[in-house]
C-alpha cells in the first residue's frame, strides 16, 4: 500500500503523518480528536499538551467501553442462537418420534 504524508491541525498544532490510510479517513480521525479536546479543555485558549493527552485518554476509555458493550453483545447473541438451536434440535426431535410412533417398522 502506498504511504503518503498528510498534514493535520489538532489541538491548534500542525502534525505531518505518514501513513497509507486514505486522507479522508485521517482527516475525520483528526476531527474527532479535535472535538474530544475542546470537551476536555477550556475553550478559547490555546490548548496545552496536556488537553491532547487528556482526549486521548477519554478516546481510549470510550473505546474499552464500547469493546465491552459489543463483547456482552456478542455473547448475549451467541447465547440466544445457542437456546434456539436446542428448542429446533428439539423440536425436530419431537417430530421425528411422532412420525415413528404413527409409522412402526
Amino acid at each position: 500500500m502506498e504511504r503518503r504524508t498528510v498534514q493535520l491541525q489538532i489541538a491548534g498544532q500542525s502534525y505531518k503523518v505518514i501513513s497509507s490510510a486514505p486522507e479522508a479517513e485521517l482527516v475525520r480521525l483528526a476531527a474527532t480528536v479535535n472535538a474530544k479536546v475542546a470537551e476536555v479543555a477550556p475553550p478559547g485558549k490555546a490548548q496545552p499538551p496536556q488537553a491532547i493527552l487528556l482526549a486521548a485518554m477519554s478516546l481510549a476509555h470510550e473505546l474499552e467501553v464500547e469493546r465491552e458493550r459489543r463483547l456482552a453483545l456478542e455473547r448475549k447473541s451467541r447465547d440466544m442462537l445457542r437456546r434456539v438451536l436446542v428448542r429446533i434440535e428439539d423440536a425436530l426431535d419431537s417430530r421425528d418420534g411422532d412420525a415413528a410412533e404413527r409409522h412402526p417398522s
